[in-house]
């Protein structure tokens, strides 16, 4: 009868994909001196940027952090400052080639999130769009989850940037 419940029990079990990173622990954002108000080049060529962002990632092993957003954008400026923060600066380094891409008021280099299948209209930004080496999609049911930046909480920014690291 244990035998019979042991192995039920390891059929209904699903395996585990690997673990995710170790997540930062992020105290307070209240001490956050606005560092970035402008976090996204507004003449920048975003297909290099992205492009160059894919090769350092393919060179480090690291996966892709693609930051869609506008300087309008309150939220933006806020997820910009807070991965400033020393315990996070550390973390993405470790864990992401990131690249900010200015899409203006949803009118501009609006190609890049194309190339995910993000081709109707941007539901929100900051967009977070997070890519292994060769372009796959990590994050695909979960990229507009920084929208709302400045009504998170320090460490719900920090998890869900875990979530996603390799």
């Amino acid at each position: 009868m244990k035998k019979l419940a042991l192995a039920a029990l390891l059929i209904a079990t699903p395996v585990l994909a690997a673990a995710p990173a170790p997540k930062p622990s992020i105290a307070t954002l209240q001490q956050l001196p606005l560092v970035v108000t402008q976090p996204y080049d507004e003449q920048a060529n975003a297909d290099a940027a992205v492009a160059a962002a894919f090769e350092r990632a393919r060179k480090t092993h690291k996966r892709v952090l693609i930051d869609l957003g506008g300087n309008w954008c309150p939220d933006c400026i806020v997820l910009a400052n807070f991965v400033q923060l020393p315990e996070m600066r550390r973390f993405m380094e470790k864990h992401y080639e990131e690249v900010s891409v200015d899409v203006g008021r949803f009118d501009k280099n609006l190609q890049i999130p194309a190339r995910f299948g993000f081709t109707a209209r941007l539901k929100g930004v900051p967009t977070v769009i997070v890519a292994t080496p060769d372009g796959k999609l990590v994050n695909g049911d979960d990229v507009f989850a920084t929208s709302d930046a400045r009504h998170m909480t320090p460490q719900s920014l920090s998890d869900y940037l875990a979530k996603y690291a390799q």
